[in-house]
């Protein structure tokens, strides 16, 4: 089973060099293979193989001589990334291959060669022994290893290991829950609890405007040490210097809130897959659902396709059963004790009455009573059928398993 672990690096000044002159190479030669692919199939009408873009690599290295800055595995990891970003794109698992900016988040991967001493990780090439902060242990094989970049200037290794270990067989053998996500409520379940949306961006909003505002009064470019009169004041024009600083500011703030929200999440499905040895969850479409601009940002601050990933691959690790149910079922509007299916609920009704057997729901916690038992009837009858006609398939509909497992945080001292 593969499992990935990601540790926080703290590398020295001239390593930090190194790093950034191999993170240039890798995302040149990233940019170049995809023009090239592009090129190629507007002229030609076909695309490169892997093999044609590492074949380039020779020919590439004796014209531009700062390219042996990156390791050379490195740089042939890039042309299998890239076929694969290609491979993704045309089963309709991702989106087409983007080019590459030095500005955002930047890594390298290094297949091989890698290896853990005491606290310190060595990596292949001219970067050498780095100090890492290991807040847990780990026993396999080292796949690849891949450091990164992020914007707010830390760097952070995440290792994929293959522990030798199977994946245990599911079982059903147990206590069942069904789950409704929401904005109002993150998560309501069957069993009646209620579990409140933090709603993290809110709670660094006013951190965030404030940094945001500063950077917005920089400006872009060189240094520049104009003094301009207006509305009868002087004003001094910052240049690039101020502006990147002030970028950093704005990309901590942002790393905060992924860090809370990621916390949150985990802690969560942790108690729910420990719980629970069933756990049904709706098929929910955010993409279609972030298009309403209302709701856009409450619904992508609560991160439920990462939410119900960490369910999936949690309930994995423990032989448990995760399923997801249609994202059509009408689990809101069918009453849980005579399966009554009113023709229409809109959002502002919390609170209904059954017209046949005057039971009175919350509309929340009905539906997770209802998703919970359609689950339980498609485990019973052993197929993928809804109550509603059918499985409906949509194109570019992706699973949310990952081959490489994250390793759940397991230190308080731990920087993710």
């Amino acid at each position: 089973m593969y499992q990935a672990y990601k540790f926080r690096l703290y590398p020295t000044n001239d390593q930090k060099t190194a790093l950034a002159k191999a993170f240039g190479c890798c995302r040149w030669y990233w940019n170049y293979a995809l023009n090239l692919c592009q090129e190629t199939y507007k002229n030609q009408g076909k695309s490169l193989s892997r093999l044609a873009i590492q074949s380039l690599l020779p020919d590439l290295k004796k014209e531009n001589e700062w390219l042996s800055d990156a390791y050379s595995q490195c740089l042939q990891s890039v042309a299998l990334n890239l076929s694969t970003a290609y491979k993704n794109f045309f089963e309709k698992r991702g989106g087409f291959p983007r080019f590459k900016s030095k500005h955002g988040r930047q890594s390298i991967q290094y297949p091989s060669n890698v290896k853990i001493e005491g606290d310190y990780i060595k990596l292949p090439g001219k970067v050498g022994k780095i100090y890492c902060k290991q807040n847990r242990t780990f026993e396999g094989k080292i796949k690849t290893t891949t450091v990164s970049l992020n914007p707010d200037d830390k760097y952070f290794v995440s290792i994929l290991v293959d522990d030798g270990k199977e994946i245990p067989n599911t079982s059903v053998e147990g206590n069942a829950i069904g789950i409704d996500l929401g904005i109002t409520h993150f998560a309501i379940t069957s069993d009646r609890s209620k579990y409140n949306n933090p709603h993290h961006t809110k709670k660094h909003a006013r951190n965030l405007k404030k940094k945001q505002q500063s950077l917005s009064r920089k400006i872009k470019g060189a240094e520049c040490t104009a003094h301009l009169k207006i509305g009868g004041h002087l004003r001094f024009e910052g240049g690039s210097n101020r502006r990147n600083k002030a970028l950093k500011l704005v990309a901590k703030v942002h790393s905060k809130i992924r860090r809370v929200r990621e916390d949150f999440l985990h802690k969560l499905s942790r108690k729910i897959v420990n719980e629970n040895q069933v756990i049904v969850v709706e098929n929910l479409a955010v993409k279609n659902m972030v298009r309403n601009h209302n709701l856009a940002l409450a619904i992508s601050d609560c991160s439920w396709g990462q939410f119900t990933t960490m369910l999936k691959y949690k309930s994995e690790w423990f032989g448990k059963t995760y399923l997801e149910i249609d994202r059509w079922f009408p689990s809101s509007k069918t009453c849980n004790v005579c399966l009554n299916k009113v023709d229409s609920l809109s959002l502002d009704v919390r609170n209904w009455t059954c017209s046949k057997c005057d039971t009175q729901h919350d509309r929340d916690i009905n539906a997770a009573i209802n998703i919970r038992n359609e689950g339980l009837r498609i485990l019973s009858l052993g197929t993928r059928d809804t109550a509603n006609g059918g499985d409906v398939r949509h194109r570019g509909k992706t699973s949310v398993l990952l081959d490489a497992i994250p390793r759940e945080i397991g230190s308080q001292h731990s920087t993710l």
